[in-house]
């Protein structure tokens, strides 16, 4: 079995989230792999930075790199993709492009070998638990409430939402926590996530506010993930910290762990360099008694790793990202009783709806 070929687009969703009046738009970039002997797979990594560059660092730079390597030997390719295109480590494109590269080499490995991506990664369970981000900046305070209660209302007992961007500061975001809480009690899980927004003094301002709102952890607190600031902010807070779902590769994941600086470590495998790096800083974590969660979104691609790992924990259904998910793809799974099982089907288990990525498909 030999690589072939390596196509990739890039697309544009607008999907609606509950009481958001303007819909949400969110661009993916979808990579195919096909073999000699006809067999095919798909990645995918976001698209909110520089879409087309990787499009084209896949198209024009990758393939020559991995053309007739046999995608099922992930560790031979992530080795020359990193001598040829990447010898000093660096993220951003080249992680997004190997990102959606890997996860379609270990598709077409699933469905030759008949086992799930999630029983490749090690088969730890068939299912994972998962969350609901339904916290939108969009939201007023009143509006978050009701969305809050909307989706306890549909079964959900985990709930993230944002902080971190308000004209009020950290107070306002106080603010909407608590409510948050008092709406929907002590026994919904409750986290936050400022989106690297915060200097480490607001953010032990936020954390010393909300020390009694009980919540399950706070992501990406700080400026750029700076962890020796992480690991102070972490010594002075009893709330859980968590990060690393837009690290490009294990050695910036090695730094969260290293310096003490998350209680739960985030691969993404849409972001990290696939599942053969998230599978990596699973590992990693395993060493240091760490859960790993996903953060990131891309629920589909990375419950295989939080269902494959024995320390794989949270997947985030972030409903922008859900509702995308629903149009990329035919019938993929949904949460139910707050777990999402793996699809029996081998592979990634999913099936491109074909039409909806033509009708979605942006023109560089």
């Amino acid at each position: 079995m030999k690589i072939k070929s390596v196509k990739a687009s890039v697309h544009r969703f607008s999907v609606k989230v509950p009481l958001l009046k303007k819909p949400v738009e969110r661009n993916a970039v979808v990579c195919e792999v096909k073999t000699d002997d006809g067999h095919s797979g798909f990645g995918l990594t976001g698209g909110a930075y520089l879409p087309h560059a990787i499009v084209t660092a896949l198209e024009k730079e990758f393939l020559p790199v991995v053309k007739d390597m046999d995608p099922r030997e992930t560790e031979a390719i992530h080795e020359k993709v990193w001598w040829k295109l990447n010898q000093r480590s660096m993220t951003g494109v080249v992680s997004s492009a190997l990102s959606a590269l890997d996860i379609a080499c270990w598709d077409i490995h699933g469905k030759h070998a008949g086992r799930t991506v999630a029983q490749l990664l090690g088969g730890a369970r068939d299912w994972a638990p998962t969350y609901c981000t339904f916290g939108f900046p969009e939201y007023d305070r009143d509006e978050l409430v009701e969305a809050a209660k909307l989706q306890v209302k549909n079964g959900h007992r985990r709930l993230k939402m944002v902080v971190g961007v308000h004209k009020g500061g950290w107070q306002e975001d106080a603010r909407r926590v608590r409510a948050v809480r008092d709406a929907v009690g002590p026994d919904i899980e409750l986290m936050m996530d400022a989106n690297y927004k915060f200097n480490p003094v607001d953010a032990r301002q936020l954390c010393r506010a909300l020390e009694d709102c009980n919540l399950t952890w706070f992501e990406e607190p700080l400026y750029q993930n700076d962890t020796r600031a992480m690991a102070d902010l972490r010594r002075h807070t009893n709330i859980p910290l968590s990060a690393g779902q837009n690290e490009g590769h294990r050695w910036r994941l090695r730094e969260l762990v290293l310096h003490q600086a998350v209680d739960i470590l985030q691969p993404n495998c849409c972001y990290c360099g696939g599942y053969t790096e998230a599978q990596k800083a699973g590992h990693l974590a395993q060493a240091f008694n760490l859960p790993i969660a996903n953060g990131g979104g891309w629920p589909l691609h990375n419950m295989h790793t939080m269902a494959g790992l024995m320390n794989g924990w949270r997947v985030e259904f972030h409903l922008d990202m859900q509702a995308v998910g629903e149009m990329m793809f035919v019938n993929p799974p949904r949460p139910r009783d707050n777990i999402v099982k793996i699809p029996a089907r081998p592979g990634l288990g999913l099936e491109p709806n074909r039409d909806a990525l033509k009708d979605t498909l942006m023109k560089a």
